[in-house]
């Protein structure tokens, strides 16, 4: 079981089955506001689609290939992050989220994001974070920004929204500059 505290208000937890329903509500609740920038929601459309969803994240968390948690905000789940892989290898991470509309504006989602890459290079040992969001995007591209990553480019039509392409903007943070960051 994989459990962060971040703060008082905040922590993540290792997605499990019987968080289901509440992913599903979250994701049905926000389901127009998350498809403007989420590839993902036409394809999970019943209770059955997360439950899969949540069963493949552990089978990768037992892999150790990715680490899917959901976001605990007062002791509730308002959505979910964490890294869509790892690559051992080449000693990186890549954050992925999502946070359900009506909790928007409290710094969750800045909070999380830092508590992961912290994670990824403190305690995961990992070289490199990255996070990459659409270049329209200007809420998730805020996150990275606002914790001091490297825009390091811009990967054009990387990624089929429903009925177009949109690029990727590409953040990275590495070990070494985080470390001075800490201090």
């Amino acid at each position: 079981m994989f459990l962060h505290k971040i703060d008082d208000e905040l922590s993540l937890k290792l997605l499990e089955l019987k968080d289901t329903e509440r992913i599903f509500e979250l994701t049905n609740q926000s389901r127009s506001y998350l498809r403007e920038w989420l590839p993902w929601l036409d394809v999970n459309t019943k209770l059955e689609d997360t439950r899969e969803f949540i069963s493949s994240s552990l089978k990768n968390f037992g892999n150790n290939t990715s680490l899917d948690t959901a976001i605990l905000y007062k002791g509730e789940i308002v959505g979910t992050a964490g890294f869509n892989s790892i690559n051992w290898s080449n000693k990186s991470a890549a954050i992925g989220y999502w946070l359900s509309e009506g909790y928007q504006g409290h710094g969750i989602m800045t909070r999380t994001a830092k508590a992961l890459t912290g994670y990824a290079i403190n305690d995961l040992k990992l070289n490199r974070v990255e996070i990459r969001a659409a270049s329209e995007n200007i809420k998730s591209r805020s996150i990275p920004e606002r914790l001091g990553f490297v825009n390091e480019g811009r990967i054009r039509e990387a990624e089929w929204l429903y009925d177009h392409f949109v690029d990727h903007i590409v953040y990275g943070m590495l070990a070494g500059d985080w470390k001075a960051m800490e201090k």
